[in-house]
């Protein structure tokens, strides 16, 4: 099986372009994302980082909050309450979704480019046959909510499958976005509840996200099973046939 979903061909001069700016950001990513986290782990640096560019503040950080989807090395939490630090939770929770979008867009759109290729490059195999289940079906939307909403899942692991999937790109990016506002939300209010220094609240919902977390990561196998038989059992008393291999399995091309 051919693990791209779509035979289209597009112009061998943007796929080089592409894969340029992919390599580009790689190496960014690698060279900077180190000092990056360690400036965004204290919020009270961050804010003076961002404050050096003035005007230009907001948009250093959803570039910021871009790359951390594209590439995926910076803890998304670190960069979200760092954000509601900065900017407090209204703004940090606009910029944080404004910049999860863009980020979702170029990854969601460079994998239709390039396809399989570009995905095994950011994504191990073994989180690839996690999800393959999401592939060669028109009707993947409530599993893709589900899994951007549940904690713990690797949202932006996903984000690169989705791009091999057949849902639609708006349709991605709202059901994505809406999925992953209540946690963008959160980590917005703990980071300006932080610079007020009203450390119950912080207490408070930084325990409720460690728990949800904690439960999402050590239950994270277990919600994929379940929507994928949740998903599969409507399929097979439909259709009654055993399920397409998947590309994403050895073997299964």
């Amino acid at each position: 099986m051919n693990p791209e979903p779509s035979k289209k061909r597009f112009p061998f001069t943007q796929v080089i372009a592409v894969g340029i700016a992919v390599g580009l950001l790689v190496f960014a990513s690698v060279k900077y994302a180190p000092e990056l986290t360690r400036l965004m782990s204290k919020p009270e640096r961050f804010k003076d980082f961002l404050d050096s560019y003035g005007t230009a503040s907001a948009l250093i950080y959803i570039l910021l909050q871009a790359l951390q989807i594209i590439i995926a090395v910076i803890p998304g939490e670190v960069v979200q309450i760092a954000g509601g630090y900065a900017f407090g939770t209204f703004l940090g929770t606009l910029y944080s979704v404004t910049g999860t979008v863009v980020g979702m867009l170029v990854v969601f759109f460079a994998t239709r480019l390039l396809g399989y290729s570009l995905v095994k490059m950011f994504v191990p195999q073994k989180k690839l046959e996690r999800f393959d289940f999401l592939m060669n079906d028109p009707k993947s939307e409530i599993a893709i909510f589900l899994l951007f909403l549940i904690p713990g899942i690797p949202k932006d692991a996903l984000t690169y499958v989705a791009g091999l999937t057949p849902i639609k790109p708006l349709r991605f990016i709202l059901i994505a976005t809406i999925a992953r506002f209540p946690g963008l939300w959160g980590s917005a209010y703990i980071g300006a509840n932080l610079e007020k220094k009203n450390y119950l609240m912080v207490w408070i919902f930084s325990a409720v996200a460690l728990v949800l977390f904690v439960a999402g990561l050590l239950l994270k196998d277990r919600i994929i099973d379940w929507v994928h038989r949740l998903r599969r059992s409507g399929k097979d008393e439909q259709k009654g046939d055993n399920p397409p291999s998947s590309p994403f399995r050895k073997g299964g091309e």
